[in-house]
């Protein structure tokens, strides 16, 4: 399992520690930001590496690709394009299907498949599998589920759209958050490729969470 770490570190090391996953710093990276590349429309189709492994007893994340994803559990039309999200399964990766690019006026957070657990405190510490999609282009700038395995973090050290989308929820569930550039990254994270005013959805699979 990846623990994620926001504690504030130099700007060498945080530059470092984002070019290696950009996970492991959700809030504590640069965010310089350099000037917006045009876009063009485009539809992507996004799910994790198409691998055989998949999620064991050790509650890892699945890497595998669904070999028939069905209907997406919640489809948003946005201020511009549209996005598509399929949870994942015990053996299977989310599917996000995005025709960019797509953008939203407010955060938006949709439960694909509700969990049994307890409800996650707003400052709860939580494991999560998860992928993130840049809705200008539909590329994945980051996924626990690529990598196979959980990360740890605190919701009080996180963007406050992944706040937002876990907050409230219940442990098991499968959710979808598509965010306000100022719910995530508004200067942008050039070591993510994430540009100012980039609409980011992620899809999210909780594991577990603790006060």
């Amino acid at each position: 399992m990846a623990i994620v770490n926001f504690s504030r570190v130099s700007s060498a090391a945080v530059l470092g520690a984002c070019a290696a996953s950009f996970a492991l710093t959700l809030t504590a990276c640069s965010s310089d930001s350099g000037a917006p590349a045009a876009s063009t429309a485009s539809t992507a189709d996004v799910t994790a590496s198409p691998v055989t492994e998949a999620a064991g007893p050790d509650g890892g994340c699945p890497t595998a690709a669904p070999a028939n994803a069905g209907t997406p559990e919640w489809t948003l039309p946005g201020a511009t394009g549209t996005v598509a999200v399929t949870g994942s399964t015990d053996t299977a990766a989310p599917v996000v299907k995005v025709s960019a690019p797509f953008s939203v006026a407010e955060t938006q957070v949709h439960t694909l498949q509700a969990g049994t657990g307890p409800v996650v405190a707003p400052t709860a510490t939580v494991s999560v599998c998860y992928m993130g999609v840049n809705g200008r282009d539909g590329s994945v700038f980051d996924s626990s589920y690529e990598r196979g395995e959980p990360a740890e973090f605190s919701l009080d050290g996180v963007v406050p759209g992944f706040q937002k989308a876990i907050a409230g929820q219940k442990v098991g569930s499968t959710v979808a958050v598509a965010m306000v550039p100022a719910d995530g990254y508004p200067q942008g994270q050039p070591a993510a490729g994430i540009q100012p005013g980039d609409t980011l959805v992620f899809a999210i699979k909780i594991l577990s969470a603790s006060s």
